[in-house]
């Protein structure tokens, strides 16, 4: 039976449903079940996905033209209303005729160059879409950069933890680049945490492959859903072992979830939600195991709870830090 997609009828459609999409991703904040309604959308038929980068082309095509020559042929309404998503639309649609006209519209397929960089404050998450539908959840205290070129899209992860659903695109792999570490993906859902000594990848789903910055290429770790790995500071990976996805992002709805995890590794992710930071006495007390949930904008109580669980003690420093000891 023949798919409607190839009649002029079903085009239409698709380029319709195509500039829905469009518009709805152009808005300030994109809740995480759009965006799960959108990738389903655009993997459902590779028409979706050639629509929906045609559009993209278009509204980039519009910096190619003239201010004024923009403006005569889409005026702009004097206030907001919701007749904007149409604006863009008609906007994006001038630019094909202006494309055409100039002879551009050849090289609308090709990937447009982006940059950008996105941070958050202490305490502040904060979510980010990117011109391929690709999403970035970026945790507290986390700051990364965005370099997508013709034959890749990069990232440079430089403080903090993020977790990305990337978009499928085969022709430019997806690479994050985190201390010496560097994570090479075509499309899947994945967390990077850099942390003070090394860097953590975890995978909830897809596949990726993680290496020590400067390996060669055929020297990596394969990581699937369910499986993590840490790159020390000298590039070194560890094998794969199995993790929980869900606790290890927890953090995306202000839980920290800690199983087993040693006091010095709780110190450290406490100390991302702290204005002075949490350290440890010695090395006796790091060992330490704790198990437990707390709110990570809470981590107050957090410090008042723990000599209730370990044989420790919380003093306060002359800096204002803080200070887990032995009791």
């Amino acid at each position: 039976m023949m798919d409607t997609r190839d009649c002029a009828c079903g085009q239409t459609t698709v380029r319709d449903e195509a500039a829905q999409w469009f518009v709805r991703l152009q808005e300030p904040v994109v809740d995480v079940e759009e965006r799960r309604r959108f990738e389903l959308w655009l993997n459902e038929h590779p028409q979706h996905r050639d629509e929906f980068q045609l559009l993209q082309g278009l509204w980039t095509a519009a910096d190619l033209v003239p201010a004024a020559r923009l403006q005569a042929l889409c005026e702009t309404p004097p206030t907001r209303s919701k007749r904007r998503p149409l604006l863009r639309y008609a906007v994006a649609a001038s630019a094909v005729a202006v494309a055409l006209g100039l002879g551009l519209f050849s090289g609308l397929n090709q990937p447009t160059p982006y940059t950008a960089e996105f941070s958050t404050a202490l305490g502040e998450r904060r979510q980010v879409a990117l011109p391929d539908g690709s999403v970035i959840d970026l945790n507290s205290r986390s700051r990364l950069q965005v370099r997508y070129e013709k034959g890749h899209r990069r990232i440079e992860l430089t403080e903090g933890e993020a977790m990305f659903s990337v978009a499928h695109d085969s022709d430019r792999p997806f690479v994050v680049e985190a201390g010496s570490g560097k994570v090479t993906v075509t499309g899947t859902r994945f967390d990077v945490r850099r942390g003070v000594g090394d860097t953590r990848v975890v995978v909830e789903q897809g596949t990726v492959k993680v290496q020590g910055r400067g390996a060669p290429d055929n020297e990596f770790i394969s990581l699937t859903a369910g499986l993590g790995t840490r790159v020390d500071a000298q590039g070194t990976v560890a094998a794969a072992y199995a993790v929980n996805p869900a606790e290890l992002t927890a953090w995306r709805s202000g839980k920290l979830v800690f199983n087993n995890a040693s006091l010095a590794e709780v110190a450290e992710e406490v100390s991302r939600y702290r204005e002075k930071p949490l350290t440890v006495g010695n090395d006796k007390v790091g060992n330490l195991r704790l198990t437990s949930v707390f709110k990570s904008d809470n981590t107050d109580a957090l410090l008042k709870a723990l000599p209730n669980i370990l044989p420790v003690a919380v003093r306060t420093l002359d800096d204002g830090s803080q200070e887990i000891i032995s009791k």
